[in-house]
């Protein structure tokens, strides 16, 4: 990865939650034939439907605009980032995600978290694009990133993968992501019941299966606020006006859109803040009803400009 040259600016974007700020801290726009691919039913005459997605979510033609990134904030004394995004220097099946070379520690440490300093690392699922940071190669080896932090995922996740029959691509990705953080003993696993868990004052881990079994939502809580981080149970808002499109890759299609008709129930009409973890800029809003079904309601972030 090369260096970030001296004195070049960096603008994270930023929401307040209580006294909580969560950073947004980019990693790489995917390219237009991700949307096809992931949600081949958000043909391009059902995207056109819905005014509401341009220019933001989808442009003119009605081609998605999906991109990855983490979210990172402070809550009960911890230091925390949500997904680890796809990660560089990786060998990935998708063009799109293999051996990327981004900027994303740097843009993680302008934003106040050098990877010495996070404390908790949250993986909402274990796929490709969402553990990729977990690891950074030195002297040939696949060592932890964050050499300081616990990472927690679902038990019945890891559990689901450890019998898996994986495809030749899935291997890799446990071999340089997922299985050097566990045998660096730093891989916490957690029961997330019905109703959630606390794994610090203010964060909770809502299971929201289907997309794999043991999928997760993040909510966090600050003086009486609350933000929702989604995790792959929405991948984009076009599934806020129609629940039922669902991802190539959803383990479960029927649990998933189960799991997302009843997540956007519970946030419609709510000042809940909704952060996308797919969901290009502007990221964040709040979901409404509309049309029988839902649209959201966007929060601009506000941009935090760091020098570094």
């Amino acid at each position: 990865m090369n260096a970030s040259p001296a004195n070049e600016t960096t603008v994270i974007p930023s929401w307040t939650v209580g006294e909580v700020t969560v950073h947004r801290v980019d990693e790489v726009l995917l390219p237009p034939a991700t949307g096809p691919w992931l949600l081949p039913d958000a043909t391009t005459d059902v995207v056109m439907q819905q005014d509401w997605l341009r220019p933001d979510f989808a442009d003119h033609e009605g081609i998605l605009h999906i991109d990855s990134h983490s979210f990172a904030f402070v809550v009960g004394g911890l230091r925390v980032l949500v997904d680890t995004g796809i990660g560089n220097g990786k060998e990935r099946a998708n063009p799109a995600w293999h051996n990327l070379q981004t900027d994303f520690l740097e843009r993680l440490a302008a934003a106040g978290f050098s990877p010495g300093s996070v404390d908790l690392v949250i993986l909402t699922h274990l796929h490709a694009d969402h553990v990729g940071w977990n690891t950074r190669e030195v002297n040939g080896e696949w060592v932890p990133t964050f050499p300081n932090a616990r990472y927690v995922t679902s038990r019945i996740e890891r559990e689901f993968w450890a019998t898996y029959d994986m495809e030749e691509a899935r291997k890799q990705m446990f071999r340089d992501s997922v299985i050097p953080v566990e045998e660096a003993g730093v891989l916490d696993l957690v029961d997330v019941p019905a109703q959630g868990v606390e794994v610090a004052p203010g964060l909770r881990l809502l299971p929201t299966p289907g997309h794999t079994p043991g999928h997760i939502a993040v909510e966090l809580t600050s003086q009486d606020e609350t933000a929702l981080i989604t995790g792959d149970c929405i991948h984009h808002p076009v599934q806020l006006a129609h629940p039922a499109i669902g991802a190539c890759v959803d383990i479960d299609p029927e649990q998933s859109e189960a799991s997302r008709r009843k997540l956007l129930g519970s946030l419609a009409g709510t000042d809940t803040l909704v952060l996308g973890t797919h969901f290009a800029p502007p990221t964040a809003g709040r979901v409404i009803t509309h049309e029988n079904a839902y649209r959201l309601a966007t929060v601009p972030a506000a941009p935090q400009t760091v020098s570094h």
